[in-house]
């Protein structure tokens, strides 16, 4: 993928944000009895409702990025969007036509809805791990060996 979200510009604002998974199962009803349900996809599409304040020079290279990079919005782009594992790039594309209205006399807000082809989530290995251990404990455990790896231990230099 060539096309990246503008470094200018800032990321989604998380007042306004929003994600919605794609429907993966297909439920048929029955005449008598529970519904049936199967897994229709493996990988589903999920929309993110962003939303952006932007600077009039801001706004001005949105509207030509978006124009020119991102082809009104149909070509498929990289930008660092959050989810349950926090920040993360990922790869995303308009849905509808951006919405735009001056607020505040000097600042733009806009509005639009992105796809994004795959959430990042926790591998069915991690998920067990996490299903079965204590998480804050884990997750301190984690934090102490960055810490004597990155500022205890000397660099490799010093040996």
């Amino acid at each position: 993928m060539t096309n990246r979200w503008p470094d200018r510009l800032p990321l989604p604002t998380i007042d306004g944000y929003g994600i919605r998974p794609g429907e993966a199962v297909l439920r048929t009803e029955m005449e008598a009895g529970p519904a049936r349900q199967r897994r229709r996809y493996t990988q589903v599409p999920s929309r993110i409702t962003v939303r952006w304040v932007l600077r009039r020079e801001q706004f001005a290279l949105f509207e030509a990025w978006y124009r020119w990079t991102a082809k009104e919005g149909g070509e498929w782009f990289e930008i660092d969007l959050k989810g349950g594992l926090g920040l993360l790039p990922q790869e995303a594309r308009f849905t509808r036509q951006f919405e735009a209205r001056i607020v505040a006399g000097i600042l733009w807000e806009v509005r639009s809805e992105l796809e994004i082809r795959e959430r990042p989530t926790l591998s069915e290995g991690a998920m067990a791990i996490l299903l079965e251990e204590d998480m804050q404990g884990l997750i301190g455990s984690i934090d102490a060996l960055h810490t004597l790896i990155h500022t205890t231990l000397p660099g490799p230099h010093a040996w």
